[in-house]
């Protein structure tokens, strides 16, 4: 067990870091003893109730003075590095002057960042930064685009975890990876421009003629197009005033029958606008005007039909949802109506979204929300492969948006070639295989058609999932399996006091992977700060007894 001490201000976000880190904790009680004590405060306590005790704080602390630590440099914004990954610290942080283990460092000073010691039989470490402050950041201004390609959260559950293992702690947690599984993949699909003859002498038509005939011969001259897709681009051109007559087929309809064929029933998420000609609003004015959809749901409602019979979901494309909770109600009630469905979750078109927005989706009866992420990049702006509970809502859910593939592509952002897009999405692959989580994509509805032709790279990026052992989930089916992992509560086993007893609480019906319990054993190893470590993962559902001694296995 993990007793914790912070300032009550921090208060819902140690509670949310602990349901990303899902591991049996409380806050502090000072009748109790722990396994493990983590502080982030300056607040007195009694070291001697804890076999690890961990001291997470930016600033001086009494216990830095009265252990004789000296202090280096303290400042914003820090990068470490830890086990050879980044770690960029946001707020405040010190760093620690003795020579140390390096096991966690600054990148330009070289100096330690944490403080490792015995006292009495018990190990301590102190850490040169607040955790549940970088959380806090990280969950509501999220990361900055050049760190975007660090799970920064996750690295933080991750130091965390090996601290506690490497002390010889036995640990208990629920892994956010469905049995059977490695991790979730969430396919999804902004429902845009559905059809080009929608759109005469207006910007996305200016711009797909600009990309089909002028981008695409410099695509290849670049070596990032083949000739026959030139050709598949300059021929759309030329039949583009026959689609408009109607003689000729619209190249930019049957987005639906594009995508369930390519995606051959795995599960995905289609979010569709839900009225025409409207562009919304910024948080200050009216949005720009080629914001405004020239399709409305009713107009896809065959699509709509289609999408939803054959497994997959239809979510809400929001115009101001994220802004004004009644307009975000009605935009609901117009997705509802076409798909009889009750609980409906959002993207923001655009990606629109502040920190009030969970508050807003909420209050207007949204499931979850799926908007947090970049236009202009791929990553973690959250920091994490997780679905988390944003800090003000009660109950709404935000899956992160990962990688969208107009970020990849579009010169105008990364502008990166087939190949160049599979490295760098093979980096997010690799990073849910080891965190686990949901890696969500967007790849838009006319992606696969002239002028884009994306449909090679997401054709390899599918293969790539499958030969990760990923459960294929809709948004909705995601959002729900994180839900109930977060309803597991752990307690002390009746018979067996030091013992271990996790219980899934909600009741759950739908046909979602199962949970595992993840017991991590150690072993020594030559350096006795970086023990090797082992797991031992159980599945369960409803209850387990696991009878795993929470105390110290040596």
């Amino acid at each position: 067990m993990i007793g914790v001490i912070a300032n009550p201000s921090d208060h819902a976000v140690v509670s949310e870091f602990f349901e990303l880190f899902k591991t049996p904790w409380e806050f502090y009680r000072s009748d109790r003893r722990y396994d493990v004590l983590l502080c982030s405060t300056d607040s007195l306590f009694d070291q001697g109730t804890a076999k690890l005790v961990l001291l997470y704080s930016g600033e001086k602390l009494p216990f830095d003075a009265e252990g004789g630590i000296d202090i280096g440099s303290r400042r914003t914004n820090r990068m470490l590095s830890y086990n050879g990954a980044q770690i960029p610290i946001y707020g405040d942080s010190i760093t620690f002057r003795e020579k140390g283990r390096g096991v966690l460092v600054d990148e330009e000073s070289k100096q330690e960042v944490m403080h490792q010691c015995q006292s009495q039989g018990r190990a301590i470490a102190r850490i040169g930064y607040d955790v549940f402050g970088e959380a806090r950041t990280l969950l509501t201004a999220g990361q900055p685009v050049a760190h975007a390609s660090i799970p920064t959260l996750d690295l933080h559950i991750a130091l965390l975890r090996d601290l506690i293992v490497a002390s010889g702690v036995r640990l208990v947690e629920i892994p956010p990876v469905p049995d059977g599984y490695k991790f979730i993949a969430c396919l999804t699909h902004d429902v845009d421009h559905p059809s080009i003859r929608q759109h005469k002498f207006d910007r996305t038509m200016f711009g797909f003629l600009y990309r089909a005939v002028f981008g695409s011969l410099i695509n290849v001259l670049r070596g990032r197009m083949t000739l026959r897709s030139l050709f598949t681009n300059w021929a759309a051109v030329l039949k583009l005033p026959f689609v408009y007559m109607g003689l000729a087929k619209d190249f930019w309809h049957d987005f639906d029958d594009r995508y369930l064929e390519l995606e051959k029933g795995l599960c995905s998420t289609f979010f569709v606008i839900p009225f025409k000609d409207n562009p919304g609003r910024t948080f200050n004015s009216v949005a720009p005007e080629f914001r405004a959809a020239r399709y409305d749901a009713r107009t896809v409602a065959d699509a709509i039909r289609k999408i939803r019979a054959a497994g997959c979901e239809v979510g809400l494309h929001g115009i101001d949802a994220w802004l004004d909770s009644s307009k975000g109600y009605e935009e609901l009630e117009e997705i509802r109506s076409l798909t009889q469905a009750s609980e409906i979750g959002v993207r923001m078109h655009w990606l629109y979204f502040n920190e009030q927005s969970s508050i807003v989706l909420e209050r207007a009866g949204a499931d979850y929300d799926s908007t947090v992420g970049y236009n202009q990049t791929v990553g973690y702006r959250a920091g994490t492969t997780q679905a988390y509970k944003p800090l003000q809502a009660a109950r709404l859910l935000e899956l992160p948006l990962h990688a969208m593939d107009t970020a990849l592509f579009y010169p105008n952002y990364l502008g990166l070639s087939p190949r160049e897009a599979t490295t760098l999405l093979g980096r997010l692959l690799e990073n849910a295989a080891r965190f686990g989580g949901c890696l969500t994509t967007n790849w838009h509805d006319r992606s696969l058609a002239p002028e884009r032709l994306w449909g090679a790279s997401y054709r390899d990026l599918l293969g790539h999932l499958k030969n990760r052992d990923a459960w294929f989930a809709t948004a909705g089916q995601a959002t729900s399996w994180f839900r109930k992992r977060r309803s597991v509560v752990f307690g002390i086993d009746s018979v067996e006091p030091d013992a271990v007893r996790a219980r899934v609480l909600s009741d759950h019906t739908d046909n979602l992977p199962g949970l595992q319990l993840r017991i991590h054993n150690v072993r020594e190893s030559h350096d006795s700060v970086h023990r090797a470590e082992a797991y031992v993962d159980r599945a369960f559902n409803e209850t387990t007894d696991t009878r795993v001694p929470c105390g110290a296995s040596r």
